[in-house]
Parts: structure tokens; C-alpha cells; sequence
């Protein structure tokens, strides 16, 4: 089945300084609880709604199915909350994940963690176990007698809303609290638990619509005019570009353009700033360049600009060398992200929307000199590599990808957890915005390996480069089958648990154990309905991604990489190493 939404922009989401939600229901006067619910959903924009039934979700699975949201049916939970996360992302849109109880709850929760901390907009409904039922040992039962109930319906680290619904009275303001949640800049993340008995119960539908409006925190004018100043007197200022800052490309462009501002980017924000810019030093933190680091240590700046990232250890390692003389200026839509990364360091904090706060700023920072010299280039276009050899080296597959994939298409890249994000971090590089995914925050195996079918149904063709331990964890190839999904997993096949491998024996801890057996994942693939092909040796590279480009469907690259190339994660290894994760062995030095 072809997406309708294929056809849809493919730029990153903006997240409005004001946004209204508005919606006049059909004004039926009775129908299920589920179908109300349904229906106020795709008022409020869900389009798309991913999971896997049971006999607890049964009423609202009907009612999807009988709605103009369109449901796709996964065969793992926690899949379908990574596809839905990306398909967040691809499209802006806000995605729904339905869940039957107990395992089937429990299965979406990493999914769902990580929609939380990626800062996507996903609401989880699960079945719930009628009150009459709890306690006397109900199938897959999901009460306070199983379950932690705090954690899965209270506000906390998981959820910015939950509830377990116990009266269709209460849908309402259930309604009114994810509109207000959908309608705030950010991410929200929700779970509405639904009684089986409840789902099928009579209610009214409101005359009345729902209203939601909330308006970005306004930025100071004073603060603007101080940051102004503060810029203008550092020549060698640098802005450090997070996944935050991804709507506003454009003006951080004319910011670097009047100030001549040195840029660096967080592994997920690559792209904002195009990559191949003079002023771009390059990636920090998990596959980043270690020219970043040579570039501060030789002209350390006075202030760092701060947009849109948390400085967490995959963005920043807590390295001092990233660090400025004078100190940062962070701006943030979350109050209490200022400071926390790096707590002895003079931080500068600002609650605002990156948007917003760049068109205030931009107006109070003079033209800059035509004979400004811009700065030299730091990345060459391409990798110099030898002559072709088998396996493959990922860095060759990283220049195919580039070549093929990055400038040959407008197909959207994601990159797993472990070597795979490492490779394409550090080597692929983006001209604008919308092109990446990484998680590298959360970091989940079979964050991309499944969320590509969610990308894929969204947007259209998107390529996932992921390792064979992903694959095997959680692919849902036969999923992208069903749906007709254009998606692509170029598999970095090594017969191992690679990063892992390499870290422990950086660490110096054991090793047994994470290789496991080969597999063949083209006929892997083919038996599920896909269709792939095994590429052994490099001089076959670019004619296999030009075959997954122009297939109409799900298509796998099985590629054979050579497992003695290190990736480059050595400042993770690291960090670890600083966190104690290591033997006592004397003399240890990295």
C-alpha cells in the first residue's frame, strides 16, 4: 500500500512561537469511547498510528481501522514506537502507538523513552485491565498488582502526560491536555491507559471545540542587546549547533555570515550548517573530528553560542578543550538545561526558541566588512582511499554512501547505535538540514533499524545504516513488506557486537562471546518477501546502492565489512575509562 503522504515536505519541523490547535468534531450525540477518542486525535493531527494488537486493544483497533488515520500493524511494540518516533520526525506530524496490556505495554517502553528524550511528539494507548478484573490474576494483566503504576501513568521521566482512564467523563480534559501538550514548541510524549470495558462504552461527543494556544517564552530585550555585545567583541566566537536548532537554519546561516562565527555541530545536528561551509570545524562528541579539538585549543574562543543542545556526554564527552575562556551563551526552551553539562563553567542561560531568539538578535549585529577572510576549508570533499579490496572498508562504503546516497538523492540517512553512527558521523556530511537522523542520546539498538519503516511510510525513500546486531535485534523488514515501505538497511555484516568488541578491548575487559554466527541477511530478506544483495568487496558498491535507490520497495545491502578498520570512537572509549570503567591495571594510560 503506497503512502498518500509521500507527496509531504520534506523539511524539518519548526516548532511555531505560537501555536493554535482548533478542531470541530462531528457532532454525533453518542458513540464508543474509542471512536471519540480516535476521532479527536486526527482532529488534533495524528495521521499515522503504529502497533501491535491484542484482545485488550481490540475496540480501539476497530475504531483506527474505521478512521482516516492510517494504522500500520508491527510485529514488535518497541518497533513500532521507534517507527513512530521517526515518522514524528519525517513529517512534523504528531503519531499515535497503540499497545494491548502487560508485555505488550512494556515491550513499547524503550521505544517511547527514547521518543522522550529525542524530543518527539508520541502518544502511547495502551489496554488496561477493567477494575472489576484486577488483582484476580487477569491475562497479561496491567494494575497496580503487576505494574508500577507511578512510572506508567504519572508525569515523570517517561511520560509529560499520563493517565489511566476509569469514566468516559474524563475524556474531555484528557483532550484538552494533549491538545495543550501537542501545542507547546518541544517534544511531548504521552500514554493514556484505556480499561477494556471503558473502550466500548457510550459517550457524547463535545459541541464545543477544543482550544489549545501556547506562546514560546519571549526573549528579553535587554538579554538580547548583552548577547549582542558579548558576540560582537569575540573574534574568534564559535556557535555549537545541537538537534534543537534544526528550524532555524537559515538564520543561523546569516548569524555566521555577519559575525564570521567558527560552527560545530553535535553528531544530530549535522546539516543545520551545511557541512562543505569554510566556517564549518566539524562534528563533536560520538564520531566527531578531533580537528575540532585542535582548532580550540588554537584560537579558544571567549564565548560559545549554544543553540538547541544539551552538551551531554555524546555531544560534548565533557571535554575542557571545548570549552571557553569567558564562558557560554545557551539558549534553550528548557530552563534547566543552562549549565548542567559543564558546571564549572561560566554559562550565560537563555529560555527561548531558537527562531525567536535569532530574529531579535539579528537586527543588533552589524554588516560585516566585505574584506572579512573566510576560514580555510577543514573536510575535503571526498576520502582518499586505495584501490578497491574485499571486504569492505566502512570508510569506502562511507564515501559510496556519500556519493550515491547523500548527493545522488534526496533520500533521508539514519545511522544506528554503535560503529554504524560512528562511521557516518564522522564521514558523511549533509549541505542542509532534514537529511540525518542519529540517536545517539538514547542510543537503542534498533532505534533505525525499525524507525526506518516509519521514515520511509512517511517521507518516501530513506536509507538506514545499521549493524548486524541491530538487525537481528529488531528490523521489522517483513512490516516494510506489508506496507510497501521504500525503506533500505545497509547492514555493516562483521559476524559481532563490533563497538562493543572494540571497547572492551580498549577497556581492557573481556571480549568472549560477542562474536556470533554468520548471517546471510539478503535471504534473510527474500524470505520474508524483500529483496536485497550481498556485496563482498568494494568495487560493487555503487552499483548495489544505485539498485536499493530505485526499488520500489524494502531492499537490504548485506555488506561485508572489514571487522580490523577501528571506528572512531576512541574519546568514548574514553570517557569510560574517566568513569572508572575499566580493570585496575597499573599504568593504564589510553
Amino acid at each position: 500500500m503506497e503512502s498518500s503522504a509521500r507527496s509531504q515536505s520534506t523539511q524539518p519541523y519548526r516548532p511555531q512561537p505560537s501555536i493554535e490547535h482548533s478542531y470541530r468534531p462531528d457532532l454525533q450525540t453518542e458513540s464508543s469511547l474509542a471512536s471519540a477518542l480516535v476521532r479527536h486525535l486526527a482532529e488534533l493531527g495524528v495521521e499515522r498510528a503504529f502497533g501491535v494488537i491484542g484482545g485488550a486493544i481490540g475496540v480501539l483497533f476497530d475504531a483506527l481501522e474505521e478512521s482516516v488515520i492510517e494504522t500500520h500493524h508491527f510485529r514488535h511494540e518497541t518497533g513500532a514506537a521507534f517507527a513512530a518516533t521517526e515518522a514524528y520526525f519525517a513529517s512534523g506530524k504528531p503519531t499515535l502507538v497503540f499497545t494491548t496490556t502487560g508485555p505488550g505495554m512494556l515491550n513499547a517502553l524503550t521505544g517511547i523513552t527514547a521518543a522522550r528524550w529525542e524530543g518527539a511528539k508520541v502518544i502511547l494507548v495502551s489496554g488496561s485491565t477493567s477494575a472489576p478484573q484486577r488483582g484476580r490474576w487477569a491475562t497479561q494483566e496491567s494494575s497496580s498488582y503487576t505494574l508500577p503504576q507511578d512510572a506508567l501513568f504519572g508525569r515523570g521521566p517517561i511520560f509529560d502526560y499520563a493517565l489511566r482512564m476509569e469514566s468516559p467523563s474524563e475524556l474531555p480534559e484528557v483532550i484538552r491536555r494533549l491538545a495543550l501538550g501537542l501545542a507547546r514548541p518541544g517534544g511531548f510524549v504521552a500514554h493514556l491507559g484505556l480499561p477494556i470495558s471503558l473502550q466500548s462504552s457510550r459517550v457524547e461527543a463535545p459541541k464545543v471545540p477544543c482550544r489549545a494556544r501556547l506562546s514560546s517564552p519571549a526573549v528579553a530585550p535587554e538579554d538580547v542587546e548583552h548577547c549582542a555585545e558579548l558576540l560582537q567583541e569575540d573574534e574568534d566566537l564559535v556557535v555549537w549547533l545541537g538537534f534543537g536548532a534544526r528550524g532555524s537554519a537559515p538564520a543561523i546561516r546569516a548569524l555566521v555570515e555577519r559575525t564570521n562565527a567558527r560552527v560545530m555541530s553535535s553528531p544530530r545536528g549535522k546539516g543545520i550548517f551545511p557541512e562543505d561551509h569554510p566556517n564549518y570545524l566539524g562534528v563533536t562528541g560520538l564520531g566527531g573530528h578531533q580537528e575540532v579539538l585542535e582548532q580550540l585549543r588554537e584560537r579558544r574562543p571567549r564565548w560559545i553560542l549554544v543553540l538547541g543542545s544539551r552538551l551531554g556526554e555524546a555531544t560534548s564527552f565533557w571535554d575542557r578543550d571545548l570549552t571557553p575562556a569567558e564562558g557560554f551563551i545557551h539558549v534553550d526552551l528548557d530552563p534547566e538545561v543552562p549549565g548542567v553539562a559543564f558546571p564549572d563553567c561560566r554559562t550565560y542561560g537563555i529560555q527561548a526558541e531558537i527562531g525567536g531568539f535569532l530574529e531579535a538578535l539579528l537586527p543588533r549585529l552589524p554588516e560585516r566588512e566585505d574584506n572579512v577572510t573566510p576560514l580555510p576549508v577543514r573536510h575535503a570533499a571526498g576520502l582518499e582511499l586505495p584501490c578497491c579490496q574485499d571486504p569492505v572498508r566502512p570508510q569506502a562504503l562511507m564515501e559510496a554512501i556519500q556519493r550515491r546516497v547523500v548527493q545522488g538523492s534526496d533520500a533521508l540517512v539514519m545511522a544506528e547505535c554503535g560503529n554504524a553512527f560512528a562511521w557516518c558521523s564522522h564521514y558523511l556530511r549533509f549541505p542542509k538540514p532534514g537529511r540525518y537522523r542519529v540517536s545517539t542520546l538514547y542510543g537503542s539498538m534498533g532505534h533505525c533499524a525499525a524507525g526506518v519503516v516509519g521514515a520511509a511510510l512517511t517521507r518516501g525513500k530513506t536509507v538506514a545504516v545499521v549493524g548486524d546486531g541491530s538487525m537481528l535485534m529488531n528490523s521489522e523488514i517483513s512490516t516494510a513488506v506489508q506496507y510497501h515501505a521504500p525503506a533500505v538497511w545497509v547492514v555493516l555484516n562483521d559476524g559481532g557486537y563490533g563497538m562493543c568488541e572494540s571497547g572492551q578491548e580498549v577497556l581492557g575487559l573481556a571480549t568472549g562471546q560477542l562474536a556470533f554466527p554468520e548471517v546471510d541477511f539478503v535471504k534473510l530478506a527474500r524470505a520474508m518477501g524483500a529483496d536485497g544483495i550481498q556485496v563482498r568487496s568494494e568495487d560493487m558498491l555503487d552499483v548495489a546502492l544505485e539498485k536499493a535507490l530505485v526499488a520500489s520497495g524494502p531492499y537490504v545491502l548485506d555488506v561485508r565489512i572489514d571487522a580490523s578498520q577501528i571506528s572512531p570512537l576512541m574519546h568514548r572509549f574514553e570517557s569510560l575509562l574517566k568513569q572508572g570503567s575499566s580493570k585496575n591495571v597499573a599504568g593504564w594510560e589510553v
